[in-house]
């Protein structure tokens, strides 16, 4: 199969809401997790369905607002693969719930943060999520680069930790363990250099 990618913007937000449909078991999420710190509680939101459409409706703001970003991955024009990404300000991690609360606090220096992966069945293990990655990385250096950190799950794990990806998968775009681990969370980093721009060289007229 042949995978392209995109970034997440006003224009491609049709197909992030087609990626988080209604059944697809992550929709309800709308990756909204970590830009809040936490789900919907739910006592308000006791259907997946209603908390689908708060969540969609909250990242749409964002998308909007320009807070959010990400790469959606396409197999022809079919929406497929997913990464999350952020400068910390975006994505606070923190703000209650369980999960939040596994993963430790980081130096002030983190400039970006990757938290979350999705990729559709039947297009799993094909190289998705080692495609996003990249064209999420690519996108951070365009950016300005700087200390990007990420939180894959530590073996074995369990489908509900998937989203934060492997320590294989960031291993191999040059991330690096940083401090112990904090179960199922492990603190992964790597600096990304920004993009170098010509100089342009001014010449005095005669």
């Amino acid at each position: 199969m042949t995978y392209t990618t995109k970034q997440l913007s006003p224009e491609t937000w049709s197909d992030f809401e087609r990626l988080f449909a209604r059944g697809t078991g992550w929709g309800f999420c709308a990756c909204m997790f970590f830009q809040r710190g936490r789900h919907l509680p739910h006592a308000d939101f006791p259907e997946r369905e209603t908390m689908r459409r708060k969540n969609l409706a909250e990242k749409r703001a964002l998308v909007v607002a320009g807070l959010a970003h990400g790469i959606l991955v396409y197999n022809d024009n079919q929406p497929v693969g997913w990464c999350q990404f952020g400068p910390p300000e975006e994505l606070p991690l923190r703000g209650g719930g369980r999960t939040a609360r596994r993963i430790p606090p980081t130096g002030a220096n983190v400039r970006w943060r990757i938290t979350c992966f999705v990729t559709a069945v039947g297009h799993r293990r094909r190289g998705v999520a080692g495609m996003a990655l990249r064209a999420a990385l690519s996108a951070i250096r365009e950016r300005g680069g700087g200390l990007v950190e990420a939180y894959p799950a530590v073996p074995p794990i369990r489908a509900d930790w998937e989203h934060g990806g492997t320590i294989a998968l960031f291993a191999r775009e040059g991330f690096r363990i940083v401090g112990p681990a904090y179960p199922p969370y492990v603190v992964m980093q790597r600096v990304i250099r920004p993009i170098e721009r010509p100089h342009t060289r001014m010449t005095k007229r005669k």
